[in-house]
């Protein structure tokens, strides 16, 4: 027989002929083999097939071992391929092994789809080879294998058909082929996320986006320590050891969670994770949006996948072996019924979709299967159905970079715009989420990319960088219009007003469409919606709209939504930023957006649709930041040609609206939501006159339990700095900002008089920048909160120097830090020459005999500082922990935090410590009580969570 290299160079032809219209399985096989570098496969993977092909065979046939390696792999991926090449795998790829079989030649034939819900899935199928399913490594059990063998054919066109669909990140808004600066194949793209399991927690009322920053903060120190992996979604768990069948995935728009899902769908068809699942359906809810008929499970998925239909009944033989990913629950239009009895429900009984989503989710059909629901945090799905629940985080740092590397196919173009958006806090603030990493990556390309600088008529980016939100959505737009909108009109040097001048009509009827319908809540439209805007779908939906063609009882029903929610919300913003010119109108829209009050009279087109449900006005809060920065943007001449009537002159609208925002801060009692939201606007609208006026007025800030982000910080130091005031209290304990959020803040912390930081995620770090604070001569700090963050020894080490000469301190509360008995070492040489602290509170923390000698002893050397070391010093403490922890039973969702066990722990810790030394008294009564407390709480925690210690 003739070497593996030389068969090879001779069949190279047929090889390649053979391959090259879907070469993915062959190359990503050849890389984990390393036959290919992982350099090498990325850079095939942008090639045309026929070429990528090509090139991989020149380098296997390099050496007899990779050669042999290629045959090998050719064995494992051959049923991906047709019938021709596994003949010759047969015949040429023989080993020590039991060759399996040829597979019989088989010959399906594409029948028209019946009824209407064959309609809805037309065309959904097409474009595959029925071939063969990839060979697992596993040994077939003799119980299963007539079945599989039943099924390997059409399971092998369902991986195929799943291949082709996924292997593609979708763009919007860039160029084409050589045109494009982006890469988009999913291998190359796409970039891990951050996933944590989390609590059910959410205010549905509030806008989705915000719902990551305003849940009520868990208190555990890191989130990484209960990172999953979106591979390991169905990975075991606990102690059990046993893989969850249902999981619920959730997050905000635009945070990953359909990218996520698109790579477990396209890892498990290439054969690379969970090959423990003989299927997987994906199934998308705005898909099963339209289908209004009772169905059967059996007829759904076999109109979804009709190429499944004849093995159906052999699959749902073995349910455990099955996977259905249900994808976007926040877009299904039906109600859901959570609450009623179970039916006795089968694969073949037809029932309503939502009826038959319901028995899927919560396991009254197919409860052996598995099931992964993704959604964003305001649709309800009830926690007590799924073993595993999940929150997407977004990005962390190391993936900001990553993706910014994955996204350019230009390195130098990529390095260009990561550090630039490195070096801009409030571009890298906003990273952390996928979608604003993607249109801050889309927007920058234009900027950086070769023969920008040559360009007359534009400004350079750094003469005029984006520094909010609305900018980096306003360049975004403005790149999908120049590019794509004006079809070649516009060149690159264009002017911005020509650009706009040209798109203004199109602009201004896609900006209506996205207000009125977001008054409404509305995010789905029709072909005749669209009409009725002026909108032509045949020339905006490549680039501002997502087409999706649903076939439905015998007829084309088209339907069209905004890629994303935000890109609605700034196309509304837009639109009213255009279309109010009056300082009146202006200020009568913004009491209507942010405070539900009908403008009493205007003649304005945004203020003459005034339906509006006053109790969902926190949905309209990222569209009013988005209103602000285009008013401001508008003021600047950066709308010039798509303004349509010129600005009302007078006392100039900046002033006008800093007294607005003045008045709001000054005479009404806000809401931590809506004081945070006018932060924002005001962040957005970016204009020293406004701010100036405003920040005087914000005496008190209390976001307290606010789950707030590094952007919400971002926006509390735009406007607190232009405040010449002290203030008076800073209330964020519970918000999480961690140290990214307290560095944001750093600048301002000084003037805080009350600054409350208890349970924020903070550690070393954060204890050094406080101590900055501190030592400033300018700081004003009279009452510190530090409780629950792991500031540890070294950490508080720092504040005690620090106090040895601050004047300002008054009270200073360090209760469950970390502290050791190394971290008293120099408490009594600095506290001991400090004068102004007058009361410190360190229960909680293991400082040994040592450490409490140190504090009797800075008792002695300062007998006006009270020092509260044991839980029964004080009664008023006390019965703070009692409320604290009636609080936490009362809020079962805050069971699923390590921290909240953690910092439980510490307490009974200190107790037990105390009661050594006081058994008498109303204070020892009080700590009996706690501790039996805590240990009840404890248990139901550990009995909630289904035997998984979180102690």
């Amino acid at each position: 027989m003739n070497s593996a290299q030389q068969l090879l160079r001779s069949q190279r032809d047929l090889l390649l002929k053979w391959t090259l219209d879907h070469p993915a399985p062959l190359l990503r096989w050849l890389r984990d083999a390393e036959v290919l570098s992982s350099a090498h496969y990325l850079s095939l993977l942008e090639r045309s097939p026929s070429n990528a092909v090509a090139q991989a065979l020149e380098m296997v046939c390099a050496t007899e071992e990779s050669s042999r390696k290629f045959l090998q792999v050719l064995r494992e991926v051959q049923d991906y391929y047709g019938r021709d090449l596994q003949v010759w795998v047969e015949r040429h790829c023989k080993d020590d092994h039991v060759s399996k079989p040829a597979p019989a030649p088989m010959k399906v034939e594409e029948k028209k789809p019946k009824g209407s819900i064959a309609k809805l899935f037309k065309g959904k199928s097409k474009g595959f080879t029925l071939t063969t399913e990839v060979k697992a490594k596993e040994e077939l059990k003799p119980i299963r294998s007539a079945k599989l063998a039943n099924i390997r054919v059409p399971i092998s066109a369902h991986k195929t058909t799943l291949l082709k669909r996924t292997e593609q990140l979708k763009c919007y808004s860039e160029g084409e082929g050589a045109a494009s600066n982006s890469a988009s194949h999913i291998e190359i793209r796409y970039t891990d996320l951050f996933v944590t399991e989390d609590d059910d927690s959410v205010d549905s009322s509030q806008h989705e986006y915000f719902d990551l920053a305003s849940r009520r903060a868990r208190i555990y120190v890191h989130q990484a320590c209960q990172r999953i992996r979106p591979c390991h979604l169905l990975g075991p768990q606990g102690t059990s050891g046993r893989p969850p069948k249902r999981v619920k995935v959730k997050g905000i728009a635009g945070i990953g969670k359909s990218v996520a899902v698109q790579r477990l769908v396209y890892e498990w068809a290439i054969g690379k994770n969970m090959r423990e699942f003989t299927c997987i359906f994906d199934l998308r809810f705005r898909e099963l949006n339209l289908i209004e008929a009772p169905l059967s499970l059996l007829e759904l998925l076999g109109e979804r996948f009709r190429y499944l239909k004849a093995a159906l009944p052999d699959l749902f033989t073995s349910p455990s072996t099955l996977l259905f990913i249900l994808d976007g629950l926040d877009e299904f239009k039906f109600t859901l019924d959570w609450s009623s009895p179970d039916k006795n429900t089968d694969v073949r009984t037809k029932v309503p979709v939502s009826e038959l989503m319901v028995a899927l989710i919560k396991g009254s059909l197919l409860p052996e299967a598995s099931v992964i629901l993704t959604t964003r945090p305001t649709t309800e799905a009830p926690k007590r159905f799924f073993q595993r629940c999940c929150m997407v985080l977004g990005f962390e740092e190391d993936q900001v970079k990553e993706y910014t590397t994955k996204f350019y196919k230009d390195r130098e173009v990529a390095e260009k715009v990561y550090n630039y958006i490195l070096n801009n806090d409030n571009l890298f603030v906003l990273s952390f989420i996928p979608l604003y990493c993607y249109i801050i990556c889309t927007a920058m390309a234009e900027f950086f990319s070769p023969g920008y600088q040559d360009v007359g008529d534009s400004k350079s980016l750094e003469l005029n960088p984006p520094r909010t939100v609305s900018e980096v959505y306003f360049c975004y737009l403005f790149t999908a219009v120049k590019h794509h909108a004006l079809r070649g009109s516009a060149e690159r040097g264009t002017p911005r007003s020509e650009v706009l001048s040209l798109a203004k009509q199109q602009l201004t009827n896609l900006g209506k469409l996205a207000y009125e319908n977001l008054l409404q809540k509305k995010i789905m439209f029709s072909r005749a919606d669209l009409e009725s805007f002026g909108v032509t779908p045949a020339d905006l939906q490549s680039t501002f709209l997502c087409h999706i063609l649903q076939p439905l009882r015998e007829e084309t029903v088209e339907m069209f939504s905004f890629f994303h929610l935000t890109v609605q919300e700034h196309l509304a913003g837009l639109y009213c930023a255009t279309n109010l010119s009056s300082e009146e109108d202006i200020i009568q829209a913004l009491d209507f957006w942010c405070f539900g009050l009908p403008p009493p009279s205007s003649t304005a087109a945004p203020l003459q649709n005034t339906d509006l449900n006053t109790d969902k006005l926190e949905s309209l809060q990222m569209f009013t930041r988005f209103f602000m920065g285009m008013l401001r943007a508008r003021l600047a001449g950066q709308l010039d040609g798509l303004v349509l009537c010129p600005m009302e002159r007078g006392v100039g609208i900046p002033a006008r609206l800093g007294l607005w925002f003045q008045g709001q801060f000054k005479g009404r009692k806000l809401k931590n939501r809506a004081a945070l939201n006018l932060l924002h606007c005001l962040m957005e609208f970016h204009t020293q006159e406004a701010t100036s006026m405003a920040a005087p007025e914000i005496k008190n800030l209390n976001l307290f339990k606010m789950k707030l982000s590094v952007v919400d910080c971002a926006a509390m130091h735009y406007v607190l700095q232009f405040s010449p005031h002290t203030l008076q209290e800073l209330n964020l304990g519970y918000s999480n900002i961690g140290n990214r959020g307290l560095n944001r803040l750093g600048p301002i912390l000084h003037r805080c008089e009350s600054l409350y930081l208890r349970y924020n995620c903070l550690d070393k770090q954060a204890a050094i920048l406080e101590s900055a604070v501190l030592k400033s001569n300018e700081c004003q700090v009279k009452k510190l909160f530090m409780c629950g963050n792991n500031l540890g020894p070294e950490g508080v080490l720092e504040l005690w120097n620090a106090l040895e000469h601050n004047t300002t301190v008054e009270e200073l509360y360090l209760d469950i830090t970390g502290i050791t008995e190394r971290g008293t070492e120099n408490i009594v040489a600095c506290l001991s020459k400090n004068t102004s602290l007058k009361t410190l509170t360190i229960v909680g923390n293991d400082i040994g005999e040592v450490g409490r000698r140190r504090l009797r002893e800075l008792e002695q050397r300062r007998s006006d500082l009270r020092i509260i070391a044991n839980f029964v010093d004080d009664l008023g403490l006390l019965q703070a922990y009692l409320d604290w922890v009636e609080e936490i039973r009362a809020d079962k969702d805050q069971m699923d935090s390590v921290k909240n066990a953690d910092a439980l722990q510490s307490v009974l810790k200190g107790l037990r410590v105390a009661g050594e030394q006081v058994e008498k008294g109303q204070n020892a009564e009080k700590a009996k009580e706690l501790r039996a407390n805590i240990e009840e709480l404890l248990k139901s925690a550990t009995d909630l969570i289904g035997g998984r210690q979180v102690m």
